[in-house]
C-alpha cells in the first residue's frame, strides 16, 4: 500500500477541499493506478467530514481493483491503521479518524 501524505490543508472546509482537488488529486490517481493507497490528511472538526467521505468514495470507484483510503490521524497509530487496512481485502472507499497518540 502506498502512502500519501498531506500535512498542510486550509482550515477552511471549502477551501481544503478546493486545494485537495486542485492539487493532490491528480497524484493520488496516478499512486493509485499501481496499488492501495492510504491518504493521510490531518485531523479536521466534523465540518471536513463529508468532502473526504466522498474524496475516498470516488477514488474507491475509480481505482478498482485497488483500494483506496483517507484517514485523519498520525503517528503509530497511523501506521496500525495502515497495516490493519492492507490485510482486511473486503475494505475500500473508506474515511476514517484516527484518536491522537497523545489521547490513547
Amino acid at each position: 500500500m502506498k502512502r500519501l501524505t498531506i500535512s498542510d490543508l486550509p482550515e477552511a472546509p471549502l477551501e481544503a477541499s478546493r486545494m485537495f482537488h486542485a492539487e493532490w488529486l491528480g497524484k493520488a490517481r496516478t499512486l493509485l493506478a499501481g496499488d492501495d493507497l492510504l491518504i493521510a490528511l490531518p485531523h479536521a472538526d466534523h465540518t471536513h467530514s463529508e468532502w473526504r467521505c466522498a474524496a475516498a468514495a470516488m477514488l474507491a470507484r475509480v481505482g478498482v481493483p485497488q483500494r483506496a483510503f483517507v484517514v485523519a490521524g498520525e503517528g503509530k497509530m497511523l501506521d496500525e491503521t495502515e497495516r490493519f487496512l492492507a490485510g482486511a481485502p473486503g475494505i475500500t472507499g473508506q474515511y476514517l479518524k484516527l484518536h491522537s497518540d497523545e489521547a490513547a
